[in-house]
């Protein structure tokens, strides 16, 4: 039953959510999201979070671990009875959510564009009480993105991004790093869906301009630098800090003057 008094939001699996006030215990199990709660300025409202939620540091220390992302520990989280958990489609365990959802109100995240990020960001704003400071961050990311596509040095120029290696597997098509690299005016080479596997000799066929090694999930090392310099010129070839590309929470603020400098330094 709809309660038109309570504070409501549809999360992006089409879930009503419903709260009686703003969220004063919240468990967040996505780390992009975490540093958006803690951008959000709410310190005091967050209880637990996942051991990979590693931005900021200092709530590894002060706020209750609740296993991994992939690996949640049920028990500890309703001991701490919270009014309000987030989670993500891609980054959770199906299971664990549809138990916590019997108990919880669960808002999950699917995010795959800036677009939706945007939403995300919006809703979770305002379920706990901070739509001003989240349509202020909105209004920034948009602002910094349209400033980042209007740079024609960015555009059109061809890119892989590598997420992991043997086997060698980049970000495709509807990701949210393809979305970030469209936002830039890139070309993402990897055609495929999701996350194909693009192998190393292959490169000399695409006349790539860059190829980006990501810092996460796989770590990238010198080693696999030197090994692609067989394959494409080695001034081509970028390690980046991931968490610019794939997490899509108000780190999203930063990301376009990451990018250009990464590119232009």
């Amino acid at each position: 039953m709809i309660d038109d008094s309570a504070i409501q939001s549809t999360d992006m699996l089409g879930n009503l959510i419903q709260l009686r006030k703003p969220a004063q215990r919240i468990v967040s199990l996505v780390p992009s999201q975490t540093e958006l709660l803690f951008d959000l300025e709410l310190n005091k409202e967050v209880v637990g979070i996942t051991k990979f939620c590693i931005h900021p540091a200092s709530w590894l220390h002060e706020k209750k671990i609740v296993g991994g992302t992939k690996n949640i520990h049920l028990d500890v989280i309703r001991a701490l009875q919270p009014d309000l958990i987030i989670a993500n489609k891609e980054e959770n365990v199906e299971e664990a959510i549809l138990e916590l959802q019997k108990e919880f109100p669960v808002w999950i995240s699917d995010v795959n564009t800036i677009v939706e990020a945007c939403y995300m960001i919006g809703e979770i704003g305002m379920l706990c009480d901070r739509t001003s400071k989240a349509q202020h961050f909105i209004s920034e990311i948009n602002k910094n993105f349209e400033s980042l596509s209007n740079d024609s040095a960015l555009s059109g120029k061809k890119a892989v991004y590598y997420i992991w290696k043997n086997p060698w597997l980049t970000a495709g098509h509807h990701t949210f790093i393809h979305s970030m690299m469209e936002a830039c005016g890139l070309q993402n080479e990897s055609k495929e869906m999701r996350y194909p596997e693009v192998s190393p000799e292959s490169l000399k066929k695409l006349a790539i301009d860059y190829i980006f090694l990501s810092s996460e999930p796989y770590p990238f090392k010198e080693e696999d630098k030197e090994y692609l310099s067989q394959f494409i010129d080695n001034d081509k070839i970028i390690f980046v800090d991931g968490t610019y590309f794939s997490w899509y929470g108000s780190r999203l603020i930063k990301a376009p003057s990451y990018i250009k400098k990464l590119i232009f330094s």
